[in-house]
């Protein structure tokens, strides 16, 4: 899986013949904290070992590859009672639509060959180009990058996300917070914390 994450090709190799198909897709996933699933939500008897156990089941690498990280904590009868989000789905598809153009119109002057449509497509100097945040975004991704040891891939992810960010907000530049919130999106190596016990 890892490879059709990172190029958007999987390549399939036998002795009489080699062949690449394309292979680019939005992958979804979702996972409990622990074996158990119960590991935010009450004790558990192997807390925090059950946790790391199962979550260590994931490899880092395949972990790097995934973009957007978020913890999503059990909703209590009090949040089901909440009113509804003031943005609705029609107007998040609206800007969506609208980041998408953006997009397309950003890359539309490249070779037919290259077929980059989206910010998930760019790489190395067009992402670069595309993405150069402004000084405070850049000062806040070298530091970020040096204390949460980012990998040049996730460093790379993170510019990636941040550009989408910005063309979701209209903005033509990549700011500090638009690196920010890229930033926190990305797995921390820490665990929640162990529930206490009664």
């Amino acid at each position: 899986m890892r490879q059709p994450l990172e190029t958007g090709r999987v390549s399939v190799a036998r002795a009489n013949g080699h062949v690449t198909y394309p292979a680019r897709f939005q992958l979804i996933a979702a996972m409990n904290p622990c074996r158990c699933g119960h590991f935010a939500e009450e004790a558990c008897g192997r807390a925090p070992r059950c946790a790391e156990e199962y979550q260590g089941r994931l490899s880092g690498p395949l972990l790097d590859r995934i973009d957007l990280h978020i913890d999503v904590p059990a909703v209590s009868p009090a949040d089901l009672a909440l009113p509804p989000p003031g943005e609705g789905s029609a107007a998040v598809a609206k800007r969506v639509a609208a980041a998408r153009k953006r997009q397309a119109t950003r890359y539309a002057g490249l070779p037919e060959e290259s077929r980059i449509r989206t910010n998930a497509e760019a790489d190395g100097a067009l992402l670069d180009e595309a993405a150069t945040p402004d000084p405070d975004g850049r000062a806040l991704l070298v530091r970020a990058a040096e204390r949460l040891r980012l990998s040049a891939r996730g460093y790379h992810r993170v510019l990636r996300v941040a550009r989408t960010l910005a063309d979701l907000e209209g903005a033509a530049i990549v700011g500090r917070r638009h690196i920010a919130e890229a930033l926190s999106y990305r797995r921390q190596r820490t665990l929640p914390e162990t529930p206490a016990r009664p």
